[in-house]
């Protein structure tokens, strides 16, 4: 009986003949030689239902399918499924058995990402799971993506500037080898922009599209945007005014009445502090000092 024969399909990306393939490889029972195999190509039509691609009848213990723009295309998750039987019996047939889905196309790593008003930098990673073909110029082979972003607001409603700022407008992906789940990859950074304003949480999305490709593969398809949220950080203030006074980033009060140029503040963590320069505004009858330069770095 061939109920269960642990076949374990598994999709791996390759060029063939410069054209971008998937191949559907799967374990061969050493105590069954004579088995034929029937494997079923399909793609994710909507949430929870599949779209019959390809069946094809073979010997061997893997199966092509080609990645033509029509039938399978880039944005696609692509599933094969293989049954067994004897040459002898075709009639006892093993249970169908899938494998993972393979998504085909450009992807971003991480799929979203949380970040605050605090000056970091945060890497995001752009891939293409499937081999870069460009027949007759391999060795400038490439995809180049435009990088977008767009800002949905507080709450995904209100609509303002730009919330994010992007390390590069452009990235290229260069032909490489397939490694892991990744053919080919890049890397940008982004920074929340911190914008001294109470807006709450805010909501960005990435976008890249391939620019500059007329093939039909490549041309039509468009990546899964980047949600990125903003968590809003409060602003501190620190002030000096008239005769001195000063107030400090925690609310402390004091005054200083002398002549000279002061550090009003400075940063323990990053380059950034506040020069201060006054000057007697008292005249003769009282020694009062006011600011009259300021410098900031």
């Amino acid at each position: 009986r061939l109920t269960s024969l642990s076949l374990q399909p598994v999709i791996t990306p390759e060029l063939v003949r410069g054209r971008v393939h998937l191949k559907c490889t799967y374990s061969h029972p050493p105590s069954k030689p004579q088995l034929q195999y029937v494997v079923l190509w399909s793609r994710l039509s909507s949430p929870g239902k599949r779209e019959q691609i390809h069946r094809e009848a073979t010997l061997e213990s893997f199966s092509y399918a080609e990645m033509d723009g029509t039938n399978l295309r880039l944005g696609d998750t692509i599933f094969c499924t293989v049954t067994a039987f004897t040459r002898d019996t075709p009639e006892q047939q093993s249970l169908p058995e899938d494998s993972k889905g393979f998504y085909a196309g450009i992807k971003f790593l991480p799929e979203s990402l949380q970040i605050a008003e605090d000056g970091k930098e945060h890497v995001l990673t752009v891939l293409s799971t499937v081999p870069i073909a460009c027949p007759g110029q391999e060795d400038s082979c490439k995809i180049t993506l435009q990088l977008s972003t767009e800002d949905l607001g507080k709450n995904s409603q209100l609509p303002g500037p730009p919330d994010i700022t992007l390390s590069a407008c452009q990235v290229d992906l260069l032909q490489a080898p397939c490694s892991g789940s990744s053919c080919a990859a890049a890397t940008v950074t982004v920074t929340a922009v911190t914008d001294f304003a109470q807006d709450g949480n805010r909501v960005s999305l990435i976008r890249a599209e391939p620019v500059g490709r007329r093939d039909l593969l490549w041309s039509a398809h468009t990546p899964r945007d980047v949600k990125v949220t903003v968590r809003d950080l409060p602003t501190g203030n620190c002030y000096s005014f008239t005769d001195p006074h000063i107030i400090t980033f925690d609310g402390w009060r004091y005054d200083n009445y002398k002549i000279g140029t002061f550090l009003l503040c400075q940063s323990v963590s990053r380059a950034f502090e506040v020069h201060v320069r006054q000057w007697d505004c008292g005249g003769h009858r009282s020694a009062t000092a006011c600011n009259c330069g300021v410098a900031a770095r």
